[in-house]
């Protein structure tokens, strides 16, 4: 065991297991004393590495993540502690490891329930090879001004009501984390407070005593007395009293034994720690209280009067000229986290985004105010929401059930269109879906399926305007623009495409107006008496379609429908119904194991 001081101002620590608040509330501590280096000098997560962002003072900074412990100590040869927030699973098996490291000097145990018979090989090691172990079942330790570990102590405000952020003259070792911070509070009321804390943790097996942090604290000259706080169970304080006897502590020992009460009881009582239960008369506080007085400790008559012993005890060493009380000094502001800022309403932050169609902060997400719940119970289809995330409200059952159409009938077009090509060649290389699907959507554009949204845009134009589907078709050639909509690869006037029948068919049933696909039949008539193959397409009848869509349903403004048209709102029908198509052709490649693509020779035309 160390016979002197754990931590200074420049000790550095390794920490096993990323939690963002304790390793926070370190370096908010590290700001709050001065230090100018970070406390934490690196991240160990197993499996993981690169970078945590966090936050020293006002500044940013990038801590290094390890994915072993042993990468970890290479890279940060001057770490020396070791805290670890391991489960109790493999918190021994990690402290093990970390303990066989040459670099590490203490390890900080957090976790309760480590196996005794693991706890007790962790501290044969460290004993034999003079280092030393906090915990397990420990909440860690702190040096005032210099050094803590983990959550001790609570939050900054408690750390500065304890004015830990300096130094003072008292040693403080105690079984238990939380009456640990009770006691630093006390100490900083009637005395200039501590100089170092430690919390040994409260199992049965303790990997250092409370009696091994005492001979410490006598050989570090800044302390000049101590408090010790023990519990009823186990025989750790009798080591303490041993010591006491032998002379081997000659600085003031104010000390107290908690669980007095437990005589109260006709059974016996097993408070909060594994190791906080009675195995009879030697381990009740009474008699471990009763042998620390005997041996020379100052020993009040009550918890309550603790405080009392502690402050007479200052006291008198201030008047003997032994302790030269710290001289009171005010600690930086931590600059406030502004989520905490803005939930306190000091602070108000513009937001980076804004969302109107979807919110998941509740229970359950909701799209356009509408519950998944609500959306599943009422028997939503796919037509549905994309009515209530594209439009943002319910549209009526002919017009969900005319965007489902149009996503069954455009969903694919064989093989050799040339998304579909291209998605093929993609997965025979052996990409991934994704990888796949967007080589297919790239060439989705003016040639090939993204002509809904032009196509509704002239039509609407046109017929806005007045326009004969004469006047509307010439305009066009003299701007030397194809009228979008119109013409075929293969359809004729004599082989129509069953698709633009169908959408027909449904929109003259179930719409209270076609207008606009009226319109677009008398430009295809006039269009055909050009040529044959100048029918209406798929994408003339979902734009024009569509129009009459947003205009009968009466759900929707002319600057909305106007908006809608020019977003592209149409084109993502298209967008939407090939990608499940594309997809399909990945997986048909994938599952025929199809080899790499290789255009043949005799397909092009090799030419100077």
């Amino acid at each position: 065991m160390a016979t002197g001081q754990l931590f200074s101002r420049t000790t550095q620590a390794l920490f096993y297991n990323y939690k963002q608040l304790p390793i926070q509330r370190m370096l908010d501590f590290d700001f709050l004393c001065g230090r100018e280096t970070p406390s934490v000098a690196g991240i160990i997560n197993p499996g993981a590495e690169g970078f945590q962002k966090l936050f020293f003072g006002q500044e940013e900074i990038a801590i290094p993540v390890h994915s072993t412990i042993e990468a970890a100590c290479a890279a940060h040869p001057t770490a020396d502690v070791f805290i670890n927030f391991a489960s109790f699973r493999s918190a021994a098996a990690s402290s093990m490891a970390a303990l066989k490291q040459p670099t590490i000097r203490v390890v900080a145990i957090i976790a309760e329930g480590v196996p005794e018979s693991d706890t007790k090989q962790l501290i044969a090691y460290a004993r034999s090879n003079n280092k030393v172990v906090i915990g397990p079942a420990t909440v860690g330790g702190i040096q005032a001004g210099a050094f803590k570990i983990g959550d001790t102590a609570g939050t900054i405000d408690n750390i500065i009501a304890c004015k830990l952020y300096r130094p003072g003259s008292v040693g403080f070792v105690s079984k238990s984390g939380g009456m640990s911070n009770e006691l630093y509070n006390t100490i900083a009321r009637v005395t200039d407070g501590i100089y170092e804390g430690i919390a040994i943790g409260g199992d049965v097996f303790p990997g250092s005593t409370l009696s091994d942090h005492v001979l410490r604290f006598n050989n570090i000259p800044q302390v000049k007395m101590m408090v010790v706080l023990g519990e009823l169970g186990g025989r750790d304080e009798y080591s303490l009293v041993e010591a006491l006897k032998q002379g081997k502590v000659t600085k003031p020992v104010v000390a107290w034994v908690s669980g007095t009460c437990a005589r109260l009881f006709k059974s016996e009582v097993q408070f909060g720690h594994a190791g906080a239960k009675s195995g009879g008369e030697m381990e009740s506080a009474q008699a471990k209280n009763q042998a620390l007085k005997d041996a020379g400790a100052v020993v009040p008559t009550s918890y309550e009067a603790f405080e009392t012993a502690i402050k007479e005890t200052f006291q008198k060493l201030v008047e003997e000229g032994k302790i030269t009380p710290v001289k009171e000094i005010k600690p930086p502001q931590i600059p406030e986290d502004l989520n905490t800022a803005i939930k306190s309403g000091k602070v108000r932050a513009p937001t980076h985004i804004i969302s109107t169609i979807s919110d998941d902060r509740g229970e359950e997400p909701c799209y356009a105010g509408v519950p998944m719940s609500s959306i599943v119970e009422q028997g939503y289809g796919v037509g549905d929401v994309i009515s209530l995330l594209w439009f943002k409200r319910s549209l009526p059952r002919y017009c969900t059930h005319f965007i489902e159409i149009c996503i069954m009938l455009c969903a694919d077009h064989g093989p050799c269109v040339s998304g579909a090509h291209n998605t093929i060649v993609t997965a025979r290389a052996g990409k991934d879906l994704v990888s796949s699907l967007v080589s297919g959507l790239l060439t989705i554009g003016p040639r090939f399926g993204g002509a809904i949204d032009d196509a509704a845009r002239y039509f609407k134009d046109a017929y806005d305007r007045g326009l004969t589907p004469y006047e509307f078709v010439e305009s066009m050639k003299k701007k030397g623009i194809r009228v979008p909509g119109i013409g075929h690869r293969i359809k004729r006037g004599d082989n129509r495409d069953k698709r633009v029948e169908l959408l027909q068919l449904f929109a003259r049933t179930h719409f209270p107006s076609v207008k606009y696909m009226e319109y677009a039949v008398q430009v295809e008539t006039y269009t055909l008496s050009k040529a044959n193959n100048l029918v209406l397409n798929v994408d003339g009848a979902i734009g024009s379609l569509f129009l009459d869509l947003l205009a009968g349903s009466g759900m929707f403004t002319k600057p909305e429908i106007d908006e809608i048209v020019e977003i592209g709102y149409l084109n993502g029908l298209f967008v939407l119904a090939r990608s499940i198509g594309l997809i399909g052709h990945t997986f048909d490649q994938k599952r025929l194991k199809q080899p790499l693509y290789r255009h043949p020779w005799e397909d092009v035309l090799y030419t100077k």
